[in-house]
């Protein structure tokens, strides 16, 4: 009988093979090629996390347990020193400049006035309200007459947390933005290690996010576009808990064979129910506050209700299910549709909650004493959905010039960024110790080597989901795509750069797990780990060195015309 006989024999009477090697496999273990060991299907369905290195109790002379021990709160510590690292810097000078930047002329006067009234307030024009609101003594010119606004409150009530602690001020609107960003980075490390599987994984994606110059910006900016990046991103999560805890079930109900392992079963695959998911109940809410904050939200509802349906048929087809797709539709659509669509809308409809109590909210009593097919429908909601029916019609139909609006092609190249503040200094004022004028710039612009990393790296990660068929990668594009592709349907109306942030976290898990490709696998030779550790070092080096380069233009620092100049590395920048 030839070994490869013998191979299959064993491999249909369920022992692992002893044979050695094919001569094809053999050669392909120079470049770092390792043949997988034989698992059963309950690791196919939950892959398990990393156990404590071997080397640890021996280099820390500690116990197997007491090592263990120390691998698990590394666990936490890392990922917590990565986002202590990023609320360090987001929170160093928090309330400078002392202005009130780009559009958080909207954004932080209405989260005050949701703390009035709970609805948006009129204000008179900016040129006035903007210098009595920063003058000393303060003058708040705020009137109880409803205006129209062209977003929903969720964002607006966060900002309004800091106003709530620290007052109407640059610090008080800029505070909670800035405790998102920070915590954003936190769950974008435990994110990618459950994503991963590897704790440096997670941490070094955690870590680009802390480094990225517009993720930066806009954690030091109230406006709403990172209050949306960040609910999404806990809803994404989310998801991914409730993956594993799903698959964990369907794992736990395979039958065991005498050898200890499971194998797919078709009726578990089948019928099996995946029990209680809390954790989606929770993307829902998530999602809906992210809605409730812009309406982009709305497509990563769609997007990720996709994306967790195809992640049940692939689990059922791995637990041994003759029909995944029957079976999904059977026992997980309705239930995953019911948890998440509904929670979402509900949750939208909370958020107006100061507005439906309100009686001098914009709209607020116009479905009163209306007929009509639709007079069933309680007047405030109709109320608040002719409401709504304005605010889209103003969206999409605002075509407006603005100097740095920009088509979403060029985002991913950091085409135009967004100029949120500009300062010209003279000699001797605000810092500026040359005998020309300085400047003084919030640029609202990606970390560029972290970006056109990450266009390559989306290139990778669509090579290893569709030819690959690697869920991760899958993962990460639908969120990309999630939070990029809607905007190509408006090219035509004023958008803006900034709105990129929504999927900034995803660049980074992207360029994470190129990185981790360049790495090499668990099994790969010494020399080729230590060539890719060092080619992956140095790429995060260079990322975090480009950040520290143009922090200046981020944080609002006074520094010489000719250092400004010196950093536009593009003609589109200015």
């Amino acid at each position: 009988m030839t070994s490869s006989s013998v191979s299959r024999a064993q491999v249909l009477d369920g022992t692992p093979p002893t044979t050695t090697p094919h001569d094809w496999q053999a050669r392909l273990r120079r470049f770092g090629y390792v043949g997988r060991p034989r698992t059963d299907t309950r690791e196919r369905l939950v892959p398990p996390f990393p156990e404590p290195s071997t080397r640890i109790p021996y280099r820390t002379r500690l116990s197997p347990a007491r090592a263990h021990a120390l691998a698990k709160v590394i666990e936490w510590l890392g990922p917590v020193l990565v986002a202590a690292l990023a609320a360090a810097i987001r929170l160093w000078h928090l309330g400078r400049p002392r202005d009130v930047v780009f559009d958080e002329t909207y954004y932080a006067k209405d989260a005050w006035s949701l703390l009035q009234f709970g609805y948006e307030g009129t204000w008179p024009d900016r040129k006035i309200a903007d210098p009595q609101i920063l003058a000393d003594p303060q003058i708040i010119p705020l009137s109880d007459t409803g205006a129209f606004v062209a977003h929903p409150p969720m964002g607006k009530w966060v900002i309004a947390v800091g106003e709530w602690m620290f007052g109407l001020n640059p610090f008080g609107w800029r505070f909670m933005t800035a405790v998102l960003g920070a915590l954003s980075v936190l769950m974008l490390c435990r994110i990618g290690r459950r994503l991963f599987r590897s704790t440096a994984l997670g941490c070094l994606a955690g870590a680009l996010l802390a480094v990225d110059g517009l993720h930066y910006v806009m954690s030091r900016t109230a406006l709403l576009d990172l209050v949306v990046m960040f609910f999404v991103l806990a809803a994404f999560g989310s998801l991914l808990i409730d993956r594993d805890h799903a698959r964990a079930r369907l794992a736990a109900a395979l039958p065991v064979g005498e050898d200890g392992h499971a194998r797919p079963d078709r009726h578990t695959g089948d019928h099996a129910g995946t029990g209680v998911r809390p954790w989606r109940l929770a993307a829902g809410v998530f999602l809906g506050l992210a809605a409730a904050t812009k309406w982009n939200g709305l497509y990563f509802l769609a997007f990720f209700m996709v994306l967790t349906l195809l992640w049940d048929i692939g689990s059922r087809r791995v637990a041994g299910a003759r029909h995944p797709y029957r079976a999904v539709l059977r026992k997980d659509l309705g239930w995953s549709v019911l948890s998440v669509v509904p929670v979402a809308v509900v949750t939208y409809v909370a958020t107006w909650t100061g507005w439906f109590r309100s009686d001098h909210g914009y709209a607020r009593h116009w479905a009163d004493g209306r007929g009509g097919p639709w007079s069933w429908i309680p007047a405030p909601l109709r109320s608040l959905w002719h409401y709504e029916y304005g605010v889209y019609q103003f969206n999409v139909g605002l075509h407006s010039f603005h100097k740095y609006e920009s088509n979403p092609w060029s985002w991913l190249i950091l085409g135009r960024p967004v100029l949120f503040d500009y300062e010209s200094p003279k000699p001797g004022t605000d810092g500026c110790r040359t005998t020309v004028d300085c400047s003084q710039t919030i640029l609202a612009l990606g970390t560029p080597l972290l970006w056109w990393t990450a266009c390559l790296a989306l290139g990778y990660l669509l090579y290893r989901w569709a030819l690959r068929r690697d869920w991760r990668a899958g993962a990460v594009l639908c969120a990309v795509g999630a939070g990029y592709l809607p905007w190509f349907l408006y090219q035509d109306r004023t958008i803006f750069s900034f709105y990129a942030v929504v999927f900034v976290p995803y660049l980074c898990l992207a360029v994470a797990m190129l990185l981790g490709a360049l790495l090499g696998p668990p099994g790969a030779g010494e020399m080729r780990r230590t060539g890719g550790a060092v080619a992956a070092g140095a790429l995060v080096l260079l990322i975090a060195w480009n950040f520290i380069y143009f922090f200046p233009l981020y944080s609002g620092q006074t520094i010489p015309y000719a250092d400004w100049h010196a950093r536009m590395w593009l003609d589109t920048w200015i």
